[in-house]
């Protein structure tokens, strides 16, 4: 199986537990990979036969910034629920990241890392 991956996509976005999260917003940071059959764009070299990354960096977009979750996870299946929308992807596995997470004492980042497919 091919893939092609998109990675450091970087949005705002309100997603949190805590109330001003969902307020006063954070970054966020998501890499892709969408595992498709990339054998004939290969041969032929036509751009109807692959994957238009564009309209995912768009509809990645759209979501990270436009959604109000309470979780991480419920915002990564999101995201892959409507990767997998496009008719030629196949799987999907999406990392996404909260860069500041609001813990006292943690410099680190927190990521949620989902794998899934048709």
């Amino acid at each position: 199986m091919d893939a092609i991956e998109v990675t450091g996509l970087r949005y705002y976005g309100y997603v949190g537990f805590l109330p001003e999260e969902q307020v006063l917003g954070q970054w966020f940071e998501v890499n892709l990979t969408l595992w498709l059959d990339l054998s004939t764009v290969g041969q032929n070299d036509q751009l109807d036969d692959t994957l238009n990354y564009a309209e995912v960096v768009e509809k990645v977009q759209h979501l990270m910034e436009t959604s109000k979750f309470k979780t991480l996870e419920r915002l990564n299946t999101v995201i892959i629920e409507t990767l997998l929308q496009f008719e030629r992807v196949e799987k999907v596995r999406s990392r996404l990241i909260k860069l500041s997470p609001p813990i006292p004492g943690f410099p680190g980042h927190v990521m949620i890392d989902m794998t899934r497919e048709r």
